[in-house]
């Protein structure tokens, strides 16, 4: 499948069966086309680029290199199980860059969303150059393109997967999933074995918590969020909201309101539960979130998370509000 435009033939991928062919009609063309040289993958987690991974390892194995850079602004654990699932479960020819210092040390005091968001493009561009240039041998670049990134580009994504790499970096593409939709990129992760809870992972921003400690990000008020962050994803899977909701987390603004704790004046800042759903992402409207969960979520954020004394919800559907505050 070279060109970059679906047959009209090719019919959708809901079935194992289907997945399964699919899988094997890719680790064909894969081999074909890669031989016995070496592809370089930025791994990140998300669905896209773990589809691909899995299915390059079943492909090529150790002739696949996956990069994951953690820049300090993953989800609580996220980093933890890509180590556990490709480096020691799949056995995967895995590098792992904790680069968390390196990002927030340029994050200090930088409050402006867009510069924020730049910064960690741009540094994360440079780890991720710094690594590939101590490999020797790399032919391929593989990506984790689907098809409404090249519908909504035209093809202009060849680069932005993993940040926009250099132009010198001249790879051949490898971009097995980028006929897919979403969800049929879920229903071929599955086929290959991916833990469910990956798979149908959440919408993540590049920038990760980057952008929902609002403000200038701060180690404390950061770790705030990671965990409270944890503590709705949990209860949103206790109670089965976590199949319903396109999308749901928490924003931490910079500022604090006074509370009471342990009969003591307590300074702590708010943290904002935003829930949405939306089909294409240009329009969002609000899940509802039984009381008796937000009194639960509420709960255990405010005894379980150091700093955090207030939760609120943002009621706001898109338009008028984006789905991410910054």
């Amino acid at each position: 499948m070279s060109s970059n435009i679906r047959p009209d033939s090719m019919a959708r991928i809901t079935t194992p069966e289907l997945a399964n062919a699919f899988i094997e009609e890719q680790i064909a063309e894969i081999r074909a086309q890669v031989g016995d040289k070496k592809v370089l993958l930025a791994l990140s987690g998300g669905v896209d680029s773990s589809v691909v991974a899995a299915l390059l390892i079943k492909a090529i194995g150790k002739q696949l290199v996956c990069v994951h850079v953690n820049h300090g602004l993953m989800r609580k654990g996220e980093s933890e199980q890509v180590i556990e699932i490709f480096g020691k479960e799949l056995d995967a020819n895995l590098i792992y860059i904790d680069a968390t210092d390196r990002f927030l040390d340029l994050l200090k005091d930088v409050a402006d969303p867009e510069t924020k968001r730049k910064i960690i493009g741009n540094e994360f561009i440079k780890v991720f150059d710094e690594e590939s240039a101590k490999l020797e041998g790399i032919s391929f670049l593989a990506q984790g393109t689907i098809y409404p990134d090249i519908l909504e580009s035209d093809g202009v994504k060849a680069h932005h997967n993993v940040g926009g790499l250099p132009e010198e970096m001249a790879m051949e593409l490898v971009e097995p999933v980028k006929l897919l939709y979403k969800d049929e990129v879920r229903v071929v992760g599955e086929a290959l074995g991916l833990p469910h809870a990956m798979v149908y992972r959440q919408p993540f921003p590049g920038p990760g918590l980057g952008v929902r400690c609002l403000g200038a990000i701060t180690r404390d008020r950061l770790h705030a969020l990671r965990e409270a962050d944890a503590i709705l994803r949990e209860e949103f899977d206790n109670c089965g909201l976590a199949e319903k909701v396109w999308q749901y987390f928490i924003a931490v603004p910079d500022f604090k309101s006074v509370g009471v704790r342990d009969g003591k004046r307590y300074e702590g800042w708010p943290a904002i539960i935003r829930a949405v759903n939306t089909k294409d992402a240009m329009t969002a409207t609000i899940e509802e979130i039984p009381y008796p969960v937000l009194h639960k979520i509420t709960d255990r954020i405010t005894h379980e998370v150091e700093g955090i004394n207030r939760v609120l919800i943002d009621l706001t559907p898109k338009p008028i509000g984006t789905i991410e505050w910054e």
